[in-house]
Protein backbone atom coordinates (compact mmCIF):
# COMPACT_ATOMS: atom_id res chain seq x y z
CA UNK A 1 0.00 0.00 0.00
CA UNK A 2 1.23 3.41 -0.73
CA UNK A 3 1.52 6.00 1.19
CA UNK A 4 2.92 9.71 1.44
CA UNK A 5 2.51 11.75 4.35
CA UNK A 6 2.86 15.32 4.51
CA UNK A 7 3.69 17.10 8.30
CA UNK A 8 5.39 20.05 9.31
CA UNK A 9 2.17 22.48 8.53
CA UNK A 10 1.34 25.13 10.38
CA UNK A 11 0.98 28.87 10.86
CA UNK A 12 3.83 31.52 10.45
CA UNK A 13 4.52 34.69 10.65
CA UNK A 14 5.22 36.56 7.39
CA UNK A 15 9.48 36.23 7.41
CA UNK A 16 9.22 33.25 9.41
CA UNK A 17 10.13 29.49 8.09
CA UNK A 18 8.64 26.29 8.41
CA UNK A 19 10.21 22.76 7.43
CA UNK A 20 7.60 20.16 5.53
CA UNK A 21 8.61 16.68 5.45
CA UNK A 22 6.94 13.97 3.28
CA UNK A 23 7.55 10.50 4.37
CA UNK A 24 6.88 7.80 1.94
CA UNK A 25 5.88 3.91 2.10
CA UNK A 26 5.39 1.24 -0.34
CA UNK A 27 7.17 2.65 -3.15
CA UNK A 28 10.78 2.41 -4.17
CA UNK A 29 11.91 5.51 -3.02
CA UNK A 30 15.25 6.01 -4.36
CA UNK A 31 13.39 5.54 -7.62
CA UNK A 32 11.27 8.51 -7.29
CA UNK A 33 11.64 11.46 -8.10
CA UNK A 34 9.20 13.38 -5.94
CA UNK A 35 7.41 17.02 -6.43
CA UNK A 36 5.93 19.44 -3.91
CA UNK A 37 2.92 21.09 -5.00
CA UNK A 38 0.37 23.71 -3.66
CA UNK A 39 -3.11 24.97 -3.84
CA UNK A 40 -4.24 28.04 -2.42
CA UNK A 41 -7.88 28.75 -1.92
CA UNK A 42 -9.74 29.18 -5.00
CA UNK A 43 -6.89 28.63 -7.08
CA UNK A 44 -5.22 25.74 -9.05
CA UNK A 45 -2.29 23.20 -7.79
CA UNK A 46 0.67 24.70 -8.72
CA UNK A 47 4.43 23.07 -8.64
CA UNK A 48 5.88 24.44 -6.22
CA UNK A 49 9.36 22.39 -6.32
CA UNK A 50 10.86 18.66 -7.92
CA UNK A 51 13.76 16.52 -6.61
CA UNK A 52 15.07 13.90 -9.17
CA UNK A 53 16.17 10.04 -8.19
CA UNK A 54 19.41 11.74 -8.70
CA UNK A 55 18.56 15.03 -6.58
CA UNK A 56 18.64 17.44 -9.45
CA UNK A 57 16.22 20.15 -7.76
CA UNK A 58 13.79 22.78 -10.11
CA UNK A 59 11.78 25.35 -8.33
CA UNK A 60 9.31 27.46 -9.01
CA UNK A 61 9.69 30.94 -9.75
CA UNK A 62 7.96 32.71 -6.99
CA UNK A 63 9.95 30.07 -4.82
CA UNK A 64 13.58 30.51 -6.15
CA UNK A 65 16.16 31.67 -3.33
CA UNK A 66 13.65 30.91 -0.74
CA UNK A 67 12.72 27.45 -0.74
CA UNK A 68 15.03 24.17 -0.33
CA UNK A 69 13.88 20.11 -1.82
CA UNK A 70 15.76 17.85 -0.11
CA UNK A 71 15.83 13.91 0.12
CA UNK A 72 16.98 11.45 2.91
CA UNK A 73 16.39 7.59 0.73
CA UNK A 74 17.77 6.00 3.95
CA UNK A 75 14.26 7.60 5.68
CA UNK A 76 12.39 7.59 2.64
CA UNK A 77 11.58 11.22 3.28
CA UNK A 78 11.83 14.57 1.29
CA UNK A 79 11.74 17.78 2.77
CA UNK A 80 10.59 21.59 2.33
CA UNK A 81 12.93 23.98 3.57
CA UNK A 82 10.56 27.38 3.19
CA UNK A 83 11.89 30.65 4.38
CA UNK A 84 11.44 34.00 4.04
CA UNK A 85 7.67 32.71 3.83
CA UNK A 86 5.05 35.35 2.63
CA UNK A 87 1.24 35.39 2.73
CA UNK A 88 0.98 34.16 -0.91
CA UNK A 89 2.39 31.15 0.16
CA UNK A 90 -0.36 29.65 2.11
CA UNK A 91 -2.21 27.21 0.79
CA UNK A 92 -1.92 22.88 1.73
CA UNK A 93 0.93 21.42 0.78
CA UNK A 94 0.95 17.95 -0.92
CA UNK A 95 4.10 15.69 -2.51
CA UNK A 96 3.63 13.55 -5.22
CA UNK A 97 5.21 10.04 -6.51
CA UNK A 98 6.17 9.00 -10.24
CA UNK A 99 6.26 5.49 -9.89
CA UNK A 100 2.98 4.78 -9.51
CA UNK A 101 1.66 8.38 -9.32
CA UNK A 102 0.45 9.42 -5.87
CA UNK A 103 -0.43 11.88 -4.01
CA UNK A 104 -0.16 12.65 -0.09
CA UNK A 105 -3.28 14.36 1.67
CA UNK A 106 -1.67 17.23 2.19
CA UNK A 107 -0.48 20.04 5.33
CA UNK A 108 -1.94 23.48 6.00
CA UNK A 109 0.94 26.18 5.91
CA UNK A 110 -0.96 29.24 6.63
CA UNK A 111 1.37 32.65 6.75
CA UNK A 112 -0.26 35.70 8.46
CA UNK A 113 0.92 38.92 7.76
Amino acid sequence: QVQLVESGGGLVQAGGSLRLSCAASGIIFSANAISWYRQAPGKQRELVAHISTGGTTNYADSVKGRFAISRDNAKSTVYLQMNSLKPEDTGVYYCRSYVPGYWGRGTQVTVSS
